[in-house]
């Protein structure tokens, strides 16, 4: 099939959103109200859905409920999690149980409250292309609209001045690990899928999670809240130096501020990639309270005397992988301190590995030779999340949750959707549309002043009251 013969109105429009994630779901909600500005998203997927693989029983988001879509750009959106709660009369509900961490199914079920009532969002519209028609000064973007099996429609194509990535991560599976996953049998699956696949991994007679991030912590939780005491069979190993802690100190949270990600994105490339590397406990360690809670549940088996059967080692890598018969794993392991090697043999694997940007090359490969790149050929952004590209280029191609070596921790990071989503459209609009604070950190993190401190407000003058005769 070549693209189209069905068209989207000829007129361009003045933005289109590719993928439909929490970033760009953001960008709708905000955009929404903009009478002026022509916007429509598509996502290949039925409808919106946040890792439902994970969204285990009990496990909350790691920030606050006022990260949400739109409340640190525009508290009085009526998409707000508080206009949620009310539009199902549940606010004082929510007010009695004083969580500041709402649930992951909750915000999953707000998220598709907000979905379900924007009208500029097109699920099952998978994009194919993009092009820049020099003539025309627009973009192209070619889709495809999908049945109901994901089977092809209809093609068409649509034009817009410009364009916002948020396509999200894909699960991260290790090379030595993906044969197995690809393999039928002995069940080994990426914690994405692991809702999907819980009976039957609850099932095998030993567990094996690999990966010391949030997801494994949450996998082995649920895992060891499931087996029987004294027959867990459980092992959690990971390539960190120990189960180690998200950083949520408060001064250390304003590593997640629009302060902290100017000066980041204002270092030296070297410099950046460094700190990317080094600060991986700020957004992949493991929540305080899930540690906790781990800690709790196995202590509570020593209380008949005894030990559980769970073994917690971190500090390990696997250096490959095979199976043995049709029930048994065997992964041959390398402890990164000792430099010792051992096999550990499983019934079951989860991959809590995380999660990679997906690659951009293949839908943007119409534009590769306008886009100017770094010195490791990853793609320029600049400080407003526009891809650099040739100055013969008139329109713009903004990026969500894909600008980890240009703008730090904070790319992926939930608290800042809401603020970046807004910055977007005040670049798309020339204005202010929303207005944005100056100031957001007590830190200071470069000796350069990247914002003037303002004055202490002054007591005002109040005239005195002078009675009547």
């Amino acid at each position: 099939m070549t693209h189209p013969p069905r068209h989207e109105p000829t007129s361009p429009r003045d933005l289109v959103g590719i993928g439909i994630g929490p970033c760009n779901l953001s960008l709708a909600a905000l955009a929404h109200p903009l009478a002026e500005l022509d916007a429509v998203f598509y996502e290949q997927r039925p409808g919106f859905d946040w890792h439902p693989g994970l969204l285990i029983e009990g496990a909350t988001i790691q920030v606050p409920f006022l990260a949400d879509l739109v409340t640190l750009a525009d508290p009085t959106s009526p998409w707000s999690f508080l206009s949620y709660l009310r539009n199902r009369e549940r606010l004082f509900p929510f007010y009695f149980a004083e969580r500041f961490h709402i649930q992951r199914a909750e915000y999953d079920a707000y998220c598709r409250w907000v979905a379900q009532q924007l009208p500029g969002l097109r699920f099952r519209h998978q994009v194919d292309a993009v092009r820049w028609n020099p003539e025309r000064d627009v973009f192209e973007v070619d889709y495809t609209q999908l049945g109901t099996e994901g089977e092809a429609e209809a093609l068409g194509r649509t034009y817009t001045r410009n364009i916002v990535l948020g396509i999200g991560t894909a699960p991260y599976v290790p090379d030595a690990l993906r044969p197995l996953v690809d393999a039928p049998g002995v069940p080994v699956l990426h914690a994405a899928d692991y809702l999907g696949h819980r009976d039957t991994v609850l099932a095998a007679g030993h567990v094996t999670v690999v990966g010391s991030g949030q997801s494994g912590a949450e996998v082995f939780l649920d895992l060891l809240r499931h087996r029987p005491a004294g027959r867990e069979r459980l092992h959690w190993i990971g390539r960190t130096e120990a189960f180690a802690p998200m950083e949520y100190s408060k001064l250390g949270l304003e590593h997640f501020t629009p302060d902290y990600t100017r000066y980041f994105h204002a270092l030296a490339e070297p410099v950046r990639d460094r700190l990317v590397a080094a600060q991986w406990q700020l957004y992949k360690g493991i929540d305080a309270d899930t540690l906790a809670a781990i800690h709790d549940e196995l202590y509570r088996r020593t209380l008949g005397g005894g030990w559980p059967d769970a073994v917690l080692t971190p500090g390990v890598r696997v250096r490959t992988a095979g199976r043995i018969a049709t029930s048994t794993i065997e992964l041959h392991l390398e402890h990164l301190q000792q430099g010792t090697r051992s096999r550990l043999t499983t019934n079951a694997v989860v991959l809590a590995t995380g999660y990679r940007e997906r690659p951009l090359g293949r839908l943007l490969a119409g534009l590769d030779p306008y886009i100017r790149r770094d010195s490791s050929e990853r793609p320029r952004v600049d400080e407003e999340f526009r891809l650099v590209l040739d100055p013969s280029v008139t329109g713009s191609v903004y990026v969500q949750n894909a600008e980890l070596h240009t703008h730090g921790v904070g790319a992926p990071d939930l608290g800042l959707a809401a603020w970046r989503s807004a910055t977007i459209l005040n670049s798309l609009t020339g204005k202010e549309t929303y207005p944005l604070p100056t100031r957001t950190a007590f830190t200071s993190f470069g000796l350069a002043p990247a914002h003037r401190v303002p004055q202490a407000r002054q007591p005002e003058r109040l005239t005195p009251l002078v009675e009547g005769p």
